[in-house]
């Protein structure tokens, strides 16, 4: 889902003023017939990263001594270049399946704003305008994998001219349990994990099944990208801000976790199209998960 330069309402709405659009579409068609105005678009950031909707709970491995009530924020974001993030409607569902069975969360919700930028991004002294993103807490009351998901609006991405609709889950293991992380929810994109999504090592192999309305999904590009919450990972060249890997015939993916932290897996696939103002569209509909990985200990090698 990567996208070239596009100059957004939100990004405009904090400098100066409101644009529409269509008033943004037409004063970028005349800086283009201007050598002035080109040189103002250089200035502006030419933006090529991966959209991801991020779902990360505060813990994702909860031990009987430990707070059993956990926070989770749901941002739709940049993740590993810190923005920009977009604004974001409440979702359409947000719940949990524990042990076979749904629960809907979508009530618990709460808007929280953001910054467009992490404050680690250039970026961030010049866009100081805020966007709305989600977050809610939930009490762990029984042992069981927890797994989180939220469905949220289709967001129509200009720059592509296509809606994007990810449909993400996280999964947090209460008190040793270690079950249920496998089955499915019943998403209409999900990637089933093949390898237990939580207590992985930096190095470690990360597998999963991707199913579009319940079938395995042949020769998908899956997109992987980490969780830069503080600037500290720099990619030296633009492919390298987000991976990519296939589906094989069965659907399924697999990649080696380079580092510890939070990584994100979005598998690309086709959701039809939906009406934009008079026109239709296409719909690109993702399966994302999120799982963590984390430090290998000292003096180990």
């Amino acid at each position: 889902m990567a996208f070239s330069f596009f100059v957004s309402d939100e990004l405009l709405n904090g400098r100066g003023g409101k644009m529409n659009s269509e008033t943004v579409e037409l004063k970028v068609r005349g800086c283009l017939m201007s050598l002035g105005c080109l040189i103002l678009l250089c200035l502006l950031p030419a933006l090529s990263y991966a959209h991801f909707l991020l779902v990360l709970p505060s813990d994702n491995i909860v031990t009987t001594k430990e707070n059993r009530t956990i926070s989770l924020q749901i941002v739709f974001t940049h993740p590993m270049e810190g923005g920009p993030t977009m604004e974001m409607l409440k979702p359409q569902a947000f719940g949990v399946m524990l042990m076979g069975k749904r629960y809907n969360l979508l009530s618990s919700l709460r808007p929280v704003k953001v910054p467009l930028f992490a404050s680690w991004n250039s970026e961030a002294r010049r866009y100081t305008r805020k966007a709305t993103a989600w977050q809610a807490s939930y009490t762990l009351k029984r042992p069981g994998d927890y797994q989180f998901y939220v469905v949220p609006q289709p967001y129509f991405e200009p720059a592509e001219e296509k809606f994007i609709w990810q449909m993400t889950k996280v999964v947090v293991d209460a008190f040793g349990a270690e079950e249920g992380w496998g089955e499915p929810i019943g998403l209409k994109a999900e990637i089933i994990p093949l390898t237990r999504p939580y207590g992985l090592w930096e190095g470690n192999v990360f597998r999963g099944l991707v199913l579009m309305n319940g079938r395995p999904a042949p020769g998908l590009e899956v997109e992987v990208e980490y969780y830069n919450k503080d600037g500290k990972a720099h990619a030296p060249e633009d492919c390298m801000v987000t991976q990519v890997v296939k589906t094989d015939a069965n659907g399924v993916f697999s990649y080696a976790i380079p580092w510890a932290g939070w990584w994100g897996f979005s598998a690309l696939g086709d959701g039809g199209q939906r009406a934009y103002k008079g026109k239709m569209y296409p719909v690109e509909m993702d399966a994302v998960i999120w799982v963590k990985a984390y430090p290998i200990p000292k003096g180990v090698k």
